[in-house]
């Protein structure tokens, strides 16, 4: 099992979503560098479960400790070591799931791959695991702004209910002011009642993030196998229930446009461009314009109806979820995208310094 991502800057995470702890250890951080704790953990509380009513009721407090790499909170250069307890798991309400295999989930292929699972919370299937990955993307995301990097990501769609303005016209910082996280208040309403609305029915829905990069240099990515939006749709595809990754083209059909409608211009030296259906990325490299990209979330697998699937044995049964759960997992994401981004920019930007002398 691969449990890291990276290559000069490495997040390597361990943990499972019923265990004692979840966790890290993020090695390649230059040192030197002072890191706002405060920060991180405040990302931590807007990924967290138990915020609001329109996510799953457990209710962890994901206070992070760090264990090594830290002196006074300015990094040591040496792997930076930390913890996140699990306080409010409740493991009996998956008893009746020990050996069933729940439709459209990680239950049958982990099962398949290992020959044994942890029923409980999913075990490392579970988003649980993700709470790591803000961790070392909020250290990641603050170097970034030193760099001049600064990033978004918000609530676009969730079921019918969309926001079609172009993010140059949004507040990108009423953002986490909307339990939902769309930063256009009339629009967040109806997606928070159309969430409430699912979930008293007992279902789930699913949903649309926006993101977006600005002030990221150009030469980041490598031009064959390891593309810049490349590894940034690998990040993105690896956060539970995303389906859809796409780059650039802001709200245009890309197979039925003409290279004379979306060539992007450049207007001077610097590569800025008079508009960038490019995303910000050409050839697999940065160009220095905004790299932007939407990502689609599939309705989660757990639900609170009656469902028809079949258990270890191959035997049909019926069956019905317990416990504590998201009917949308699209809110909570949006600090787990935030930070995948940055994971992936700063290190291609660490990687860059080895490019040429």
């Amino acid at each position: 099992m691969r449990n890291s991502i990276g290559n000069v800057l490495k997040l390597t995470t361990f943990g499972e979503s019923h265990g004692h702890s979840i966790g890290g250890v993020i090695d390649g951080i230059p040192a030197g560098i002072y890191i706002d704790l405060d920060k991180v953990q405040l990302q931590l509380n807007r990924r967290r479960p138990g915020q609001s009513d329109i996510v799953s009721s457990r209710n962890e407090s994901d206070k992070v400790e760090f264990l090594s790499g830290l002196n006074n909170n300015v990094t040591l250069g040496s792997p930076i070591g930390f913890i996140i307890k699990n306080l409010d798991q409740i493991s009996k309400d998956y008893d009746n799931l020990q050996n069933v295999f729940r439709p459209s989930h990680a239950d049958f292929t982990y099962f398949k791959k290992y020959g044994i699972r942890d029923y409980k919370g999913g075990g490392r299937s579970s988003a649980r695991e993700t709470a790591c990955r803000v961790v070392a993307g909020s250290i990641a995301s603050q170097i970034l702004e030193i760099l001049g990097v600064n990033l978004f990501a918000y609530v676009c769609k969730i079921g019918s209910i969309r926001l079609d303005s172009h993010y140059s016209n949004l507040n990108l910082n009423n953002v986490y002011h909307s339990d939902v996280r769309c930063p256009d208040e009339n629009i967040s309403n109806q997606m928070i009642s159309e969430i409430k609305a699912v979930r008293k029915d007992g279902d789930s829905i699913g949903g649309e993030i926006f993101a977006v990069a600005k002030g990221v240099p150009s030469g980041l990515g490598e031009p064959v196998f390891d593309k810049l939006h490349a590894n940034i749709g690998k990040a993105m595809l690896s956060i539970n229930a995303v389906h859809s990754f796409k780059y650039g083209f802001f709200n245009k059909d890309i197979s039925s446009s003409k290279g004379s409608d979306v060539n992007d211009v450049f207007l001077d030296a610097s590569g800025k461009t008079k508009t960038n259906f490019s995303g910000g990325i050409q050839g697999g490299i940065s160009n220095g314009n905004d790299i932007y990209f939407k990502l689609g979330f599939k309705p989660i697998s757990t639900i609170m109806k009656k469902q028809n699937s079949i258990d270890s044995d191959g035997n049909k049964i019926d069956f019905m979820s317990k416990g504590r759960h998201d009917s949308c997992v699209v809110p909570r994401a949006v600090p787990i995208v935030e930070s995948m981004l940055a994971i992936v920019l700063l290190d291609f930007y660490l990687l860059s310094k080895l490019n040429k002398l």
